[in-house]
């Protein structure tokens, strides 16, 4: 099914351009983009502070929308994101509640989120032009920070909540609890709490399990944790995991979610997840099986691979 679930298209098409403008490279493609959806009749869109930046990285660009003046986040029909993983995931942030879809271009390493590269920039912004795309929901996090009853900070993630220590030369001390039972207490350096989407980010490198997109799943994943049940955990989106800092903690730990937004945890703090309601929604350009992306991203090696035999000893 072609462009599924992208709202209903009114004779004015408002597309939102997120770049990492302080790379030269991005501006250059933004640039370049802000051009092509000129010609094709059509009015960017950039938000305040990068509107700014491109002006002054070319002054020729006219005919530019600020997100926020008269174009609001539920004007919008698709988000061009240019950069890796950390710029989708501030486009992310901009449009949060939006039902506009992002789609990625990527222009930093692995770009894990990114549908396309820069090369392909020019036949990006063409299938976006003929809204020639699908669109895909992916988990997100609902995230409570709480001392006591009272509720300290909310916020949300794509790709995972972790709860690190403040200071290096201090071990982090905590129990985990999954459905309102405590699992397990241990001293570590943290404790990540991901989605399916963020299985291939933090929590990999912490050495979790890789999870399917169209797995629904909450991970726990234990930072160089002193125990000796301290496993990974893949729970039902229904579930509620927490982590409660422990009074004997000895200094304090932090909050992050997704890199981005963050909150100090004095000992007795208790961090709480659960499934959130909103989903991102994500741009693809083809519905290509996630083991090709894996391969493609981490480059891993396949050299060799003949395929699966048919019944008349064919190969598929």
């Amino acid at each position: 099914m072609r462009n599924e679930g992208v709202p209903t298209v009114t004779t004015e098409r408002n597309i939102l351009i997120v770049a990492h403008t302080g790379r030269t490279d991005s501006l250059e493609a933004a640039v370049q983009v802000c051009h092509q959806l000129q010609d094709a009749g059509l009015t960017p869109v950039l938000s305040a502070e990068e509107y700014s930046d491109l002006r002054a990285y070319d002054g020729g660009l006219q005919a530019l929308e600020i997100l926020g003046e008269r174009i609001k986040i539920t004007d919008l029909e698709i988000v061009i994101v240019l950069g890796g993983d950390g710029t989708i995931l501030r486009a992310a942030e901009l449009t949060r509640g939006c039902s506009a879809p992002l789609l990625g271009v990527n222009l930093g390493h692995v770009g894990f989120l990114a549908e396309s590269e820069r090369e392909d920039l020019h036949d990006t912004v063409e299938r976006v032009l003929d809204r020639d795309y699908l669109v895909e929901e992916r988990m997100t996090l609902k995230v409570q920070a709480k001392v006591g009853s009272e509720v300290i900070f909310e916020t949300w993630a794509l790709n995972e909540a972790t709860i690190e220590k403040a200071s290096r030369e201090r071990m982090l001390e905590v129990v985990i609890e999954i459905d309102g039972r405590p699992l397990s207490s241990f001293g570590c350096d943290g404790v990540v709490m991901s989605t399916p989407t963020g299985s291939t980010a933090y929590s990999f490198s912490a050495g979790g399990p890789v999870v399917w997109p169209s797995v629904d799943a909450m991970l726990l994943v234990p930072l160089s944790a002193h125990a000796l049940f301290a496993r990974p955990l893949v729970v039902g989106p229904d579930s509620t995991l927490a982590v409660e800092v422990l009074d004997r903690t000895q200094g304090s730990g932090v909050l992050w979610c997704d890199g981005r937004r963050t909150q100090d945890l004095p000992p007795g703090a208790r961090v709480v997840v659960r499934r959130s309601p909103i989903p991102v929604r994500l741009a693809r350009l083809s519905q290509g099986p996630f083991t090709d992306r894996l391969v493609h991203k981490f480059a891993l090696p396949v050299t060799g691979w003949r395929g699966p035999a048919g019944e008349n000893g064919d190969r598929l």
